[in-house]
């Protein structure tokens, strides 16, 4: 017998198959995740709350159990908000809209867009990993920044469908509460097609920087975004954009939550129940964030994470 078993007779012996036995039922057992730590806020005033909940738009099998301040959020919410109502963020139409909005009606090529050193840079990378750059030659930078960031993701094994925001808006839909968006799909896509060529290619520079940077930078922001530790997500994913990227910073953040900033406050001036609003984490982040924008202005702001206590 093994060593770990030493000769044994009667009940001693069927208590040693019994341990081998469930020990080999607890290995196949599934692993399972433990939930994110969300990044929740609650602003209130007088007579009503807002909850504020920075998500991740792309996740993994396994991201799929919430929180229990989350649960509790989405509980004592009578409405949800989103960036895009639930209609427009799941329509099939979406997509064909978009790439619809990013054919080239310009004169001149995207390589003349990019200039000589990004060109270059593009046809390295459509080398390495298959992306047919050709085919792509007729869009507008800013979706071939897109496209780059979406099959980085992808192909680590983000899946938008498993993504916290679309979590949510099944829940909704399945407690029969209702969901709505801060913006029009055809407003979200207007704020990428009507970015200047420069800004454009801020964010394909950024998005190729990113690709070039391999997978660990990514990565790093999942799981920090997991800890629920706000600083360093903002380190990683905010302080680093506006530094570089101080066009691209301003178009795709500050001017969306200046646009998003009087509709919470209507939320919650309305004093018709609770709200919880699900966005992109960078929304929430920095002075420029949400969170310190309504806490400037007035409103009593806390943070909701238990695993918080003592950081």
């Amino acid at each position: 017998m093994h060593a770990l078993f030493p000769r044994a007779c009667g009940p001693s012996r069927r208590f040693a198959r019994l341990a081998v036995l469930l020990l080999g039922l607890l290995l196949t057992l599934p692993v399972l995740a433990a939930p994110p730590v969300p990044l929740l806020w609650k602003v209130s005033d007088a007579d009503s709350s807002v909850y504020l909940l920075g998500s991740f738009h792309m996740l993994r099998p396994g991201d799929e159990v919430l929180a229990a301040e989350v649960e509790d959020a989405f509980a004592a919410a009578d409405a949800l908000v989103f960036e895009l109502a639930p209609d427009e963020a799941t329509s099939p139409t979406l997509a064909a809209a978009m790439l619809r909005a990013a054919l080239r009606k310009r004169p001149g090529t995207l390589q003349d867009d990019l200039g000589p050193a990004l060109w270059a840079r593009m046809q390295a990378h459509a080398a390495a990993t298959g992306l047919p750059l050709a085919q792509l030659s007729g869009v507008e930078p800013w979706f071939l920044g897109l496209t780059l960031a979406i099959g980085q993701l992808q192909r680590m094994g983000f899946d938008p469908a498993l993504g916290l925001d679309r979590q949510l808006m099944q829940a909704a839909a399945s407690a029969g509460k209702p969901a709505s968006g801060l913006e029009r799909a055809a407003d979200q896509i207007a704020v990428l097609a009507g970015m200047p060529l420069a800004t454009q290619v801020q964010m394909l520079d950024q998005s190729l920087a990113q690709a070039e940077a391999g997978d660990e930078a990514i990565e790093a922001m999942y799981r920090t975004w997991r800890r629920g530790d706000a600083e360093g997500l903002w380190r990683l994913l905010g302080e680093d954009l506006r530094r570089q990227y101080p066009e691209l910073y301003r178009h795709i953040n500050v001017a969306r939550n200046e646009a998003w900033l009087p509709q919470i406050r209507q939320r919650l001036e309305r004093g018709q129940g609770d709200v919880l609003v699900v966005v992109g984490a960078l929304h929430l982040l920095g002075s420029d964030g949400l969170v310190e924008r309504l806490r400037a202005q007035g409103y009593r702001v806390e943070r909701v994470c238990r695993a918080c206590a003592g950081r």
